[in-house]
């Protein structure tokens, strides 16, 4: 296995799991994380997936390193939670700057090496990007974006060979739920916020491993012609599939009972 890949947000959860199982398949593994993070099965860097001309110099040096980059992951993110009325502007712009505005911008990035390795893209969505959560809207916002740029790209590029998906997770048992922020409001809504993220941390920590996950990663790369959307576990297939059937209203009045 030559195949090189470059996974933002390696240093934990669902990224650093796509890294160990990419690199025990054989794939010559390089990350991204903002903090300092050593790993013996593949090398990571120090970067914020904000900093266009740091992330733009590694792929230069990788590229200039192994002549080539086969896939790139773009799993870098995070949560807030609360109120929307709550949301101060500096948060929703950190939130859209680095789980969506950075993700198309590395995916710019990463096209023409794509092109010539006739590559993969997978960006990472979330169940939530098409099932979107109250109290988790500008969450759910990015997500869906990650969807929609996945779908829409995927038409201009794959005439080059280059294969785009999206990994559309549901809960997942990992780091991201403690590092959430929480915004306030809980007066205002009478505890139902109080209530959203309790119902919400329940089900992360309670849900599958992030290694789950990164086996779909694997998969799609592995694939001649990988899904361009794949949802992770039965359940959240169902979930998606059922969406597609029911009135608009009723979805979000079953969604409206889960989360508030």
């Amino acid at each position: 296995m030559n195949k090189v890949v470059v996974i933002t947000g390696a240093s934990s959860g669902i990224g650093l799991a796509t890294a160990n199982r990419l690199a025990a398949a054989g794939y010559r593994v390089y990350g991204l994380a903002r903090r300092p993070f050593a790993s013996d099965n593949f090398t990571c860097y120090r970067a914020d997936v904000n900093d266009f001309d740091a992330v733009k110099a590694i792929f230069g040096e990788i590229f200039e390193k192994e002549g080539r980059i086969d896939a790139v992951v773009n799993n870098a993110g995070f949560g807030i939670a609360g109120a929307m009325e709550c949301a101060t502007p500096e948060r929703i712009q950190a939130i859209f700057d680095t789980n969506l505005t950075a993700a198309v911008k590395i995916s710019s990035l990463a096209i023409p090496y794509l092109k010539l390795s006739k590559g993969n893209l997978v960006n990472i969505g979330s169940v939530a990007g098409e099932l979107p959560i109250p109290f988790q809207s500008c969450y759910s916002a990015t997500k869906a974006g990650i969807l929609n740029f996945t779908l829409a790209l995927d038409g201009e590029v794959r005439r080059f060979g280059v294969k785009c998906s999206v990994v559309q997770p549901g809960d997942t048992k990992t780091g991201f739920t403690a590092a959430r922020v929480v915004e306030g409001g809980e007066a205002d809504y009478g505890g139902h916020i109080g209530k959203s993220i309790s119902r919400m941390e329940h089900d992360e920590q309670n849900g599958k491993s992030p290694d789950t996950v990164a086996k779909a990663v694997e998969k799609a790369l592995k694939r001649r012609n990988p899904p361009l959307k794949i949802t992770v576990g039965g359940q959240y297939k169902l979930f998606v599939g059922l969406k597609k059937l029911l009135p608009t209203r009723f979805v979000n009045f079953i969604l409206r009972k889960l989360y508030a």
